[in-house]
């Protein structure tokens, strides 16, 4: 039995990833308590993003935040495994290979989608809770236009372009607004009349966006009209079949893809543990498969595959998240059933992320014997996005719409990546949103997503190095690292050419203008006199200390000279380039920059965007310099790395 206090989070969903976060930061110094994540997969999922894969508008790597890049620098031990079973009675979980024991657990194995029951809604949708979901809905969609391209039934052809989505909420709408702009992507590519293509959204209640206020929902109704989108309201789903989806007026919608969002429930793991539910699903038994319940339809499972699930439902949790059942056991996110002010709490991310703050501070309470922390929720707003470019927001008390809604939801995720996995993980979505972008599905179309091919930077590389290392070399064949008779550590101010310093030196400067070419070249200065702190260090410092003026013309002709051979090498480009700019800030400064530093700067700015990985060295010194930083502990725990941290 271990001397440890061993607290075990099982879900690696919003509410697992803050609570084990939670727990690193406050017991990380602390080598008497073991923390320890379980999760069936080795990432977690930004689920709020879904929609985005099953459009096809970003890639499926760009809602996967790898466990290993959020925890490797923290004392956080994750473990991939499928829990089958818990004993809360003697504190242990079981998966078919592994026992894990626990002094006090948190579980955050989420929702699932709710099917209420209707008849064959299961087994002829898609659903969208999962990222193996997603790519069903993407793959189905593209395949349903190659079909129609060479149907030559109208009827058919009709049923294939029929897009039915089940829900007006998130979800829905936000799937809704993508197969809108993949339309526009995928007629062209297949030669099929736009007109032909229907989306359709179908919505039990009286408005779309029940949780918004009238002002966005308007504004989205009006967007989707703009889009072509069909929307049902007061419209109830009663069954499903192949191809057909009956409706409680008695007609029906002809369709080959069906997607349910209308309903979210306990996932099949509630059905199987004995905690109290506060709400049990209207769907007496469910099919269930490896990654859990969702639509069949464009699955193939063989029987032994799926099985069925009992009564799912959301557990009962007290005011701390903690359950009614065992004291040592927390619940966090959408498969918790919490009453506030007379409403069950909603199941959103926020809500996930503050019932696991209240669950964490609780548990690390249990354990340093202080007093509980009462839930209390604090909803910031909620926004939704319809295709890339156009959104709906209610956040802070404002509403908004179009560009402004979808930047702050860009700046919200980008927040919450920031918290999640630092700058790395904010950089990937800036790059998967605006860098990688097709078809100009984003807020800044595809003005960012454009790139110049490598060989066009070649030339441009060559010149800029030669161009430096030429200034360089002029420099040292006139006497620039010549500290004078006295040697370096009594340099002769008569051997001092930089700027502001005497008149001699302006008389010699005033030979290589800008001092960075031959006389005669490009004359007028950028600015008439130096900045004035420029002018101050050169009379208090540079004057008073020949030595350090010394040290800095040498270390501005050496770098001169470096940066020119990396940058014609094509060897650490980026840095080279950096430098360059800088060395252009620090002429331009000191009075001392002409024209000419203009172009430099803006080659370097080119040269920046990795021009030495063509054609230079940087095609293999970053890769080996890339591989060596990310395994360092430091890169791990600043997550100032490009891709996955190594071990």
């Amino acid at each position: 039995m271990s001397d440890k206090t061993r607290i075990a989070v099982l879900g690696g969903g919003y509410g697992g990833v803050e609570a084990a976060k939670k727990f690193h930061k406050h017991f990380k110094r602390n080598d008497d308590v073991e923390v320890v994540l379980i999760d069936r997969n080795p990432y977690h999922t930004l689920m709020t993003e879904l929609h985005e894969i099953a459009g096809s508008r970003t890639e499926p790597e760009a809602v996967q935040v790898s466990f290993r890049k959020i925890f490797a620098g923290t004392t956080v031990n994750v473990h991939i495994d499928d829990i089958s079973s818990i004993d809360f009675d003697n504190n242990v979980m079981k998966s078919a290979t592994a026992t894990y024991e626990y002094d006090y657990l948190v579980i955050g194995t989420g929702g699932r989608p709710e099917f209420f029951g209707t008849p064959g809604v299961q087994q002829h949708s898609f659903t969208l809770w999962s990222l193996e979901d997603a790519i069903r809905i993407r793959t189905h969609v593209e395949e349903r236009f190659r079909e129609a391209a060479k149907e030559p039934d109208a009827t058919n052809r009709k049923r294939m372009l029929h897009f039915v989505i089940a829900g007006g909420g998130f979800t829905g709408i936000e799937l809704a607004g993508e197969l809108c702009e993949r339309r526009d992507v995928l007629c062209p590519k297949y030669h099929i009349d736009a007109n032909e293509v229907t989306v359709t959204v179908v919505e039990m209640q009286e408005s779309i966006l029940p949780i918004f206020p009238e002002k966005p929902v308007k504004k989205a109704m009006q967007y989707l009209e703009k889009i072509r989108c069909d929307v049902l309201l007061n419209t109830r789903i009663v069954g499903a079949d192949e191809g057909v989806v009956q409706l409680a007026d008695g007609s029906e919608l002809h369709t080959d893809t069906f997607v349910w969002t209308a309903g979210i429930q306990g996932s099949e793991f509630t059905a199987k543990i004995p905690l109290t539910k506060g709400k049990h699903s209207g769907n007496e038994c469910s099919a269930s498969f490896e990654e859990g319940i969702h639509g069949m339809a464009g699955c193939h499972f063989d029987d032994e595959d799926r099985y069925t699930v009992g009564e799912r439902g959301r557990i009962l949790v007290n005011q701390h998240m903690q359950s009614v059942d065992y004291r040592n056991v927390y619940l966090v996110g959408d498969m918790i059933w919490y009453l506030e002010d007379e409403k069950v709490v909603p199941q959103i991310v926020e809500t996930a992320l503050q019932t696991a703050e209240t669950a964490a501070l609780n548990v690390i309470a249990d354990i340093e014997n202080k007093e509980k922390k009462k839930f209390k929720s604090n909803y910031h707003g909620f926004m939704v996005s319809i295709g890339g470019r156009y959104g709906v927001a209610h956040v802070m008390g404002m509403s908004l719409s179009g560009i402004f809604a979808m930047a702050v939801k860009h700046l919200i995720n980008m927040h919450y990546l920031f918290g999640l996995a630092g700058v790395n993980a904010v950089w990937e979505y800036v790059q998967e949103e605006f860098f990688r972008i097709k078809n100009e599905r984003s807020i800044l179309h595809g003005h960012l997503a454009w790139k110049i091919p490598v060989y066009w930077a070649l030339p441009l590389r060559l010149f800029l190095g030669y161009k430096w290392l030429n200034t360089g070399i002029y420099k040292v064949s006139t006497g620039w690292l010549d500290p004078g008779p006295d040697g370096v550590l009594k340099p002769s101010p008569n051997n001092i050419f930089l700027p502001g310093l005497t008149d001699e030196v302006s008389a010699a400067t005033s030979a290589t203008p800008g001092g960075m070419g031959q006389t005669g070249y490009w004359q007028k200065s950028i600015l008439d006199d130096p900045v004035g702190i420029y002018e101050w260090f050169a009379e208090n410092i540079l004057s008073l200390h020949p030595i350090i003026a010394y040290a800095s013309q040498a270390g501005a002709v050496i770098a001169q000279v470096l940066i020119g051979i990396c940058l014609i090498s094509g060897t650490f480009t980026f840095l080279a380039a950096g430098a360059s700019l800088i060395m252009c800030v620090f002429f331009i400064v000191a009075g001392w920059g002409n024209v000419e530093l203009w172009w430099y700067m803006s080659a370097a700015i080119v040269m920046l965007g990795g021009a030495g990985r063509g054609f230079g060295f940087d095609h293999y010194v970053m890769p080996a310099a890339k591989r060596w930083w990310q395994k360092r502990t430091i890169a791990k725990k600043s997550f100032l790395y490009v891709g996955e941290p190594r071990p």
